[in-house]
């Protein structure tokens, strides 16, 4: 983990209020699918950095896609290219990719869900029909509505998943949300990977519970330290926490990602 100034590579707008920032940064070397890094607005007044999913890393380039949600991320959205912004991280606990070997594998991407999950798909994607990859991996990705652009869609597609789209009045892909359209669509999997809004988490947990199979759940949450000291933000677990000796766990350190059996929505 570091704390460093990132340069601005890029910066577009990718629908109303939804932002793709690339960075160059040191951490993008380190950092692993499904885990965050820290945002520190340029504003002295704004002590507390945002905790921001990694959507792509490699080399030394670093893929944050996010919704402004309050004014830390809309002064982080007003930044320019070429300026320089302060990021920790990498953060957080990521993804179980070996949990997909060998495997029928559904990702389920809630909104602004879809960035926590492009680089494990990406991985996925470059390891399907070698040894210990999945057999095959399909995405369903839920939008409000058409105004939306189903935003990185065209990103999954080329990491080679099978892409359907859904979202909530039907103005694009299939009416519903992305349970709504994996049972439309009958898909069969062997393990689900999924990331979005707490309502659509717990029910992804039954639908897994249901089909009898894992699945793996990224909670989205307000942080404050990002690091596990403060104990803002804990989600109720089936298992005693080894460092607080109570039911929970911490989202920054524990998580994000938890099999969802763990945990109690």
């Amino acid at each position: 983990m570091k704390k460093c100034r990132a340069r601005i590579i890029s910066k577009k707008e990718l629908c109303e209020g939804i932002f793709d920032i690339r960075l160059r940064t040191e951490i993008a070397r380190e950092a692993k699918a499904g885990q965050f890094v820290l945002v520190f607005p340029n504003d002295p007044s704004r002590l507390l950095g945002r905790p921001l999913c990694i959507c792509e890393a490699g080399g030394e380039e670093l893929r944050i896609v996010f919704r402004i949600s309050g004014p830390g991320t809309a002064k982080i959205s007003g930044i320019s290219e070429d300026e320089e912004i302060m990021i920790e991280g990498p953060l957080g606990n990521g993804w179980d990719i070996k949990a997909a070997a060998g495997k029928e594998v559904l990702l389920l991407c809630g909104g602004i869900g879809a960035p926590a999950l492009l680089q494990l798909a990406k991985i996925l994607g470059s390891q399907k029909g070698k040894e210990g990859g999945p057999k095959d991996v399909k995405a369903v990705l839920g939008y409000r509505n058409a105004s939306m652009n189903s935003f990185l869609a065209s990103d999954f597609e080329d990491a080679g998943a099978q892409v359907i789209i859904a979202s909530d009045d039907g103005s694009t892909g299939i009416k519903g949300n992305v349970i709504d359209a994996a049972k439309t669509e009958d898909i069969k999997a062997d393990v689900i990977f999924a990331c979005g809004p707490l309502p659509m988490l717990k029910a992804v947990k039954s639908f897994a519970a249901e089909k009898g199979v894992p699945a793996y759940i990224s909670l989205e949450e307000r942080m404050a330290c990002g690091v596990g000291a403060c104990l803002g933000c804990v989600v109720k677990t089936a298992a005693k926490d080894a460092h607080s000796h109570v039911n929970n766990a911490r989202i920054c350190t524990e998580g994000p990602v938890f099999e969802a059996s763990e945990v109690i929505l």
